[in-house]
């Protein structure tokens, strides 16, 4: 069984033995910090995206979605900020000649004192670290790292290079080299999805009537050149966001702030996870623009981790492009009768760092010992609404017509939800397979069925079983998934 401390590996090693998540180009060693989603993994992702774009969209009066493109006009980045501003502080062991996160050095420390229980220590360091970030006090920081005697994990000493900035934006070439007079045909992969929300301002407001306030939501990929990638899925170089910018009269960002912070937490804590998994964790260091921002941090195996985060963002961002690009972004307020250009509310949310949160949730390892029998069982608990399966569907037997009877009702549910047909190996192997993929209910059909038209459901938290006539099933399965 595993404990607290090794739960967050025996969550990896499932994913990939169950179909969920595996390491990209594997037959090839791997790439760091890339992973694939299988099977089962995709399905979770889909399902996840999917009631978050529903929750955003379809359920408000005021937000509409888009989808923008990865690659965008170069200039784009230098309005945003990202060109010149988008580094995080590193440093080189000259001995390993590994590199390391400033911050991720710092703090693994801090995870070490804790663990020795010097946990008054940590938060001390922790504290002095977020103060000279603010300050962007690189000299302070590698005092900071020598003065605590933090060495490199590899080499185990604390011989390191001067702090210095570094770029996560992965950079290519757009077009033909040759066909480029000027040789400037440089473009980023985007690191994050907003700036396309901001580009498309004009167009959504003017094409969709908008009137403030309204919100514009995006799902998409983006990508960041990480010094150090790690944790699983939970920092890669390859990710998706799912944000959404709220634009609002200047004056009630306030207001604004405050109702999508709570928006927010009320939506993670639909998805089943009790409130004392949450909490928020409000920003030491703001960007020069920023009014206020915090973060939705869950309590992961790993300990505390971002997982949203919600921004009042000024005017900075639509500002900006207006000077770079040299077109109003302005708005017309009739009810004012004001030209300004609104402010704005982010929320944005990592949805691989919502699959590894879901995923963390919903891992149990469950001791089913009597006196008379050694057993346990690895069940994800996930909601019905998100589990990759809905239904899976278990003849008793290969024969005597049973498996037509489950091919009827796999034929009758599975235009409405994810089923799953199985006949093989014994039923009691086949429920652990399917709460080790976390599929909530199980229908077997054996000959009874064939005589009163009814069948055998599971349930896979409680592992209790009734029976139930066949034409019920979909309506079951439906009121839990909705």
């Amino acid at each position: 069984m595993a404990t607290e401390t090794n739960k967050f590996q025996a969550i990896i090693s499932h994913c990939k033995e169950y179909g969920f998540i595996f390491p990209s180009s594997e037959i090839y060693d791997g790439l760091a910090a890339v992973y694939d989603y299988g099977q089962w993994g995709s399905e979770l992702k889909k399902n996840i995206r999917e009631y978050w774009w529903k929750s955003m969209t379809q359920l408000q009066d005021n937000i509409v979605g888009i989808d923008a493109a990865i690659f965008m006009h170069p200039t784009t980045w230098k309005a945003s900020g990202h060109v010149d501003n988008f580094n995080d502080p590193m440093i080189d062991n000259k001995d390993s000649k590994k590199r390391y996160r400033v911050d991720h050095l710092i703090e693994g420390y801090a995870e070490k004192l804790k663990a020795d229980g010097n946990t008054q220590k940590a938060d001390e360091l922790i504290a002095a670290m977020e103060a000279l970030q603010s300050a962007d006090d690189f000299a302070g920081l590698k005092k900071l790292i020598e003065e605590y005697k933090i060495s490199c994990a590899v080499s185990g000493t604390c011989n390191w290079t001067d702090v210095r900035q570094f770029n996560l934006m992965f950079a290519t070439e757009f077009g033909s080299t040759a066909s480029s007079e000027d040789g400037d045909n440089k473009v980023y992969l985007r690191p994050e999805t907003a700036q396309g929300i901001f580009v498309n301002f004009l167009n959504v407001q003017k094409t969709g009537r908008m009137k403030i306030p309204f919100g514009i939501a995006q799902v998409g990929k983006a990508f960041r050149n990480e010094i150090v990638a790690r944790q699983f899925i939970f920092r890669m170089r390859e990710f998706e966001q799912m944000e959404m910018q709220f634009f609002v009269r200047p004056g009630t960002e306030g207001e604004w702030y405050e109702y999508w912070k709570e928006t927010r937490m009320k939506w993670h804590l639909s998805l089943g996870i009790p409130k004392e998994h949450y909490r928020f964790h409000d920003h030491v260091k703001l960007a020069h623009y920023a009014k206020a921002a915090c973060d939705i941090e869950y309590e992961f195996p790993i300990g505390f981790k971002e997982v949203e985060g919600i921004h009042s963002r000024g005017d900075f961002d639509l500002s900006q492009h207006q000077q770079y690009s040299k077109k109003k972004m302005q708005y017309f307020d009739s009810e004012t009768n004001q030209n300004y250009i609104p402010y704005v509310i982010e929320t944005s949310i990592g949805l691989d760092r919502t699959v590894m949160m879901v995923l963390s949730e919903a891992y149990v390892e469950e001791d089913l010992s009597t006196p008379e029998k050694q057993d346990s069982r690895v069940v994800l608990k996930f909601p019905a609404k998100l589990a990759p399966i809905k239904l899976a569907i278990l003849p008793l037997t290969k024969k005597d017509g049973l498996p037509e009877i489950g091919r009827s009702i796999m034929e009758e549910c599975r235009s409405r939800f994810r089923c799953f047909y199985e006949e093989k190996d014994a039923i009691g192997k086949r429920y652990r397979r399917m709460d080790a993929l976390g599929t909530p209910f199980c229908i077997t059909i054996d000959h009874q069925t064939k005589e009163d038209n009814t069948v055998t459901i599971r349930y896979r938290d409680s592992m209790k079983q009734e029976r139930i006539a066949i034409n019920q099933i979909r309506e079951i399965v439906e009121n839990h998934i909705s």
